[in-house]
């Protein structure tokens, strides 16, 4: 991993959840917020000017990392010296990148941060042109060269790692001048996605359909998931319909965009001499293929309890058929809401098992306006944690009061938390952790909040909700997931075997995909065919996977943390407080799980159909 990746850790919110900012046709502008609920950016810029200063001392330091260029392989020195120097002006770099690009976020209409994401994007293609030799000219130094040098150059053992990472990678590093190439394509490969999520966040402007009181409202990414969660199937399948029906008018160009971002993940793993896009994606975590593909056939090889909880979720709902838009209809009572200090709260107490530190650091980020809390007009849509290492880490949420959203809640703050450990307790150079890693800490927290719920809920109505929100929650982060890795793999074959990407072809294969997971159970509206159009993550190479692999690491170190003692806490702790100082494999071995075997896959599944006997037990005490 290169010392100036940028860390962007997102959570994508598939569903949603309740608008409790307003239910007026327009969604409220961000003006109309309270300022405690949005985001002070302040601790990475006071201002615009100074985000321009940064920009200029940026574009001031490139030559002069250019020239250590033919240094550093002749001496210890100047390769520690360059190192030191690339972090530092890296984490300016990653500072105005993300300042940037979070800024757009807010409101992706203003003109004022389009252009300063635009410009991070040139002056990070600038910064990867001028380090773009360190690679191939660090690749070429002798291993014996590099035990010398460490114990002759103080400081640079603190290298070590970072180095032994890049020489296990040294045969798909190319020569000098082809990697200043590669990193010239950067802004471009960025493109497609920059202007997918433009689709999706501006330019699509959804239409008005009929809630539960029969009023018109303007449908939204955040209001989507209001409706359906009605108890009306009608207002449920109105908007999922008119939500695809409004994708799919662009489903051309976002077939032309999403084809361009697998041409562009094909060619630079050809060009570096991988064998596929999932070799290189996986590679960069040094994990095998074969635990991307033995996910997909674990979960595939254990779907009756999915197919079994489709059949329990028709008959309590009372309906003929079930599709996709019925997944989020309560199947008892009311739908409970919880305003956002609530959650807060909640989530404060399920998380005390992890000490006071954390306890602390957790206070801060909720007081000290870390958290961007409200959908508002023109806000980028779904949930994420991101921050930079001159500051400290920042969470966007849509919140609206759902259960869902108090899980998604506990997940950013998951993600949140983790990067401040590894920030306080790592070195710049390993401040940063493996996406592979990356959604462990949060669907962790997702688990030991349900765990407290459970424990403390005795209403068997509540704790039927409960038990159906967990279940959705490993079906969501686990099974579905998995359904989309599995889509993502075929769709980088089918560009790699050189058939085109069109919309047709790919809604083709979403479909196929999705009716090996839920038919027969399921209808499957021609409509949900151009889901595909909706994921960002397919903009990031073989990454929804790692929820998949995530999530069933952490049900496996949430019930070793509960059930053990101090032991098995700091182990988990230490995990959290890892970064990048080891391979994310063994960073989990040592916090107790080992994802190189399916058993964990296979252990969450088992979870998974055990919670479905309960709901079956509770349904059936609750019909008498």
């Amino acid at each position: 991993m290169r010392p100036w990746t940028h860390r962007m850790i997102f959570l994508l919110t598939l569903a949603l959840g309740l608008n409790l900012v307003s239910q007026a046709q327009d969604l409220p502008e961000r003006k109309d917020i309270e300022d405690k609920y949005k985001w002070d950016l302040s601790d990475m810029y006071k201002d615009n000017a100074a985000w321009d200063a940064d920009y200029t001392y940026i574009e001031s330091q490139l030559p002069k990392l250019e020239a250590y260029k033919g240094k550093v392989s002749k001496s210890g020195k100047d390769l520690k010296a360059y190192l030191d120097m690339v972090l530092e002006v890296g984490s300016h770099q990653e500072n105005l990148y993300t300042y940037a690009n979070m800024s757009h976020h807010l409101d992706t209409r203003d003109p004022v941060y389009v252009g300063l994401r635009d410009r991070a994007d040139v002056i990070s293609s600038k910064f990867g042109s001028a380090n773009s030799w360190f690679a191939p000219e660090l690749t070429s130094i002798p291993v014996a060269t590099f035990e010398k040098w460490y114990k002759e150059v103080q400081g640079l053992d603190l290298y070590k790692q970072y180095i032994s990472n890049e020489l296990r990678q040294k045969q798909y590093v190319l020569s000098t001048e082809e990697e200043k190439l590669m990193s010239m394509t950067h802004e471009m490969i960025n493109q497609s996605e920059s202007a997918a999520e433009a689709l999706r966040n501006t330019d699509i402007q959804f239409p008005e359909v009929k809630n539960e009181d029969g009023e018109m409202v303007k449908l939204s990414e955040g209001r989507y998931r209001m409706l359906l969660e009605s108890k009306d199937p009608e207002v449920r399948r109105g908007a999922a319909i008119a939500l695809h029906d409004e994708y799919s008018k662009y489903k051309n160009t976002f077939a032309s965009l999403m084809g361009a971002n697998v041409a562009a993940e094909v060619f630079q793993a050809r060009a570096r001499g991988y064998n596929s896009a999932l070799h290189m994606a996986v590679d960069n975590d040094n994990v095998d293929t074969t635990v991307y593909l033995n996910l997909i056939s674990a979960v595939k090889a254990n779907l009756a309890p999915l197919h079994k909880y489709n059949r329990l979720r028709k008959e309590a709902l009372g309906l003929k058929e079930l599709h996709f838009y019925d997944y989020s209809a309560p199947i008892v009572g009311d739908a409970p809401e919880y305003d956002y200090a609530t959650g807060v709260s909640m989530i404060k107490t399920a998380l005390q098992p992890l000490g006071p530190e954390y306890g602390g650091a957790l206070a801060t980020a909720y007081d000290d306006r870390w958290v961007d809390v409200y959908e508002t007009a023109a806000k980028r849509s779904g949930a994420y944690s991101w921050g930079s290492y001159r500051s400290h880490p920042y969470m966007l949420l849509n919140y609206h009061g759902t259960l869902d959203d108090v899980f998604t809640n506990a997940h950013e703050i998951g993600h949140t938390m983790h990067t401040w450990y590894t920030y306080k307790y790592q070195p710049q150079i390993y401040a940063d952790y493996a996406i592979f890693v990356a959604e462990v800490a949060s669907t962790f927290n997702e688990a030991l909040l349900m765990d407290h719920l459970l424990k403390t809920e005795t209403d068997p109505e509540k704790r039927l909700v409960l038990v159906n929100q967990y279940i959705d929650n490993i079906h969501g982060t686990i099974i579905r997931q998995t359904l989309f890795a599995e889509f993502e793999l075929e769709m980088h074959r089918m560009y790699e075997q050189g058939q085109p990407l069109t919309a047709e072809s790919l809604s083709e294969l979403y479909r196929k995909v999705a009716a090996s997971y839920y038919e027969p159970e399921v209808t499957i509206d021609s409509q949900y065919d151009y889901t595909w159009l909706r994921i960002p993550h397919f903009y990031s190479n073989f990454y929804v996977y790692k929820y998949a692999t995530s999530m069933s690491a952490a049900l496996a170190l949430s019930e070793r943390v509960l059930s053990g003692g101090e032991q098995e806490l700091q182990d988990y702790l230490g995990f959290l407080a890892g970064g990048s100082s080891k391979y994310p494999l063994d960073l989990l071995k040592g916090a107790g799980v080992d994802m190189s075997s399916p058993q964990p896959i296979e252990a969450a599944m088992h979870k998974f159909g055990e919670l479905v006997d309960e709901l079956e037990v509770l349904l059936k005490a609750r019909k008498g």
